[in-house]
């Protein structure tokens, strides 16, 4: 068995909430040494819901797999700790990656003297500097005018952050790139992006601005159904719900066929003078298209829809709440250490969230080379804490 692909590799994050978290959390899942610097008592993020028994699951799921190191950041002395573990020596280690706004100290150009090849990726909500988040960029740039039921008025958050998980893998891949670099010509980057960047450039690539530009009517809302080809959701006789989509002509077929649905679209086919073939006349001819479905599928409980979709290879699944998803699907319950799976990495272990600060005096001792008795003194003074708040006791040293 091969040792993870990113072995070896140290980044240090200084974040909150999720891009830049997120981001550490992806590249810890690939085997790296990810060291998250905290505020001694919890950053900004700590206590966010959801919560069980006080601790914050939030935390805990974008913390998988890295070390957390608790630090008085207010502090002169802590800063400089928090400086020499960034930049300290070590072929790959000198990458840093925040999100959060910070004390010169640690800014490009003064870390950048400690180590001249640091690597380090800024997000930031704005180009100028302002704060942004998600859902206002989001807001921006006309989503939530878009979702949500038909003839609903007022606009629709989404309550997945998809703004702050695509930042988030900008920076991993920031990260990657920005390393080959160095290794390659043996100079350091500071790589910037902005979040609301980000939602410009998912909004061009998915055609929203071109669309804005060119067409003279503004993106209606359309429910569940999906945009330019066909899908959408229905009920099952027992009262199931279920969203099954058609996005290819080989879908479109075995949808048809395997719903028996053949005579009723061939007809209204013949009448319209429509191809179906064409996903767009799918998408234009989808109330017919649903009533037609809706009967069949009305008619049938969700295990005999189920075992049908399947044979035919129907991309589809029923709405299931957070919960029936864990009791229900084993890599739910389970999770992967990664999304992505390489050649003879077969870890079998899963990640773990750090306690907040389960491995300060560790990174100390190993990565700056401080003894027990000054781990202790910095302890006393309260630059740093070995475990927060009824954290299990660190399995590191001391």
């Amino acid at each position: 068995m091969r040792t993870p692909i990113l072995s070896g590799l140290r980044i240090v994050e200084l974040s909150a909430y999720v891009a830049a978290p997120f981001a550490g959390a992806v590249l810890a899942g690939l085997g790296a040494e990810v060291i998250r610097i905290e505020q001694v008592g919890g950053g900004i993020d700590a206590r966010r819901w959801p919560l069980h028994n006080g601790q914050s699951l939030y935390r805990a799921g974008l913390d998988l797999g890295k070390r957390s190191v608790a630090i008085d950041l207010k502090s002169r002395r802590g800063m400089e700790l928090a400086a020499a573990i960034i930049t300290a020596d070590g072929p790959d280690a000198g990458i840093f990656v925040t999100n959060v706004s910070h004390e010169q100290d640690l800014s490009y150009d003064s870390l950048r003297k400690r180590r001249s090849d640091l690597i380090m990726i800024e997000l930031s909500g704005t180009p100028e500097g302002d704060v942004a988040v998600d859902y206002t960029v989001a807001a921006s740039l006309g989503f939530p005018l878009v979702t949500g039921p038909v003839g609903h008025e007022g606009p629709v958050n989404s309550v997945l952050p998809a703004f702050d998980l695509v930042a988030g893998l900008h920076i991993a891949l920031a990260v990657l790139v920005a390393e080959r670099s160095r290794s390659r010509h043996g100079f350091g980057s500071f790589v910037q992006l902005a979040l609301s960047d980000v939602g410009i450039k998912v909004a061009e690539h998915l055609g929203f601005l071109e669309e804005a530009r060119l067409v003279e009517a503004p993106r209606a809302r359309y429910g569940n159904a999906v945009y330019g080809t066909y899908g959408r959701d229905f009920e099952t006789q027992d009262g199931r719900r279920l969203m099954v989509c058609a996005l290819t002509e080989r879908q479109w077929t075995s949808l048809v066929k395997v719903t028996g649905i053949e005579p009723e679209i061939a007809s209204l086919s013949d009448r319209a003078g429509i191809d179906f073939a064409d996903e767009g006349e799918r998408f234009r001819h989808r109330s017919e298209i649903d009533d037609l479905l809706a009967t069949w599928i009305g008619q049938r409980s969700l295990v005999e829809v189920a075992d049908l979709f399947n044979q035919a290879r129907l991309p589809w699944s029923p709405y299931r709440t957070f919960k029936e998803a864990f009791a229900k699907d084993s890599r739910v319950a389970n999770p992967p250490m990664s999304a992505l799976s390489f050649p003879d990495d077969a870890r079998e272990q899963s990640l773990e969230a750090p306690n907040l600060g389960c491995s300060t005096g560790a990174v100390l001792e190993q990565i700056l080379g401080l003894d027990r008795d000054e781990i202790r003194s910095l302890v006393e003074q309260r630059v740093i804490a070995l475990g927060q708040h009824g954290d299990r006791a660190s399995s590191e040293p001391p």
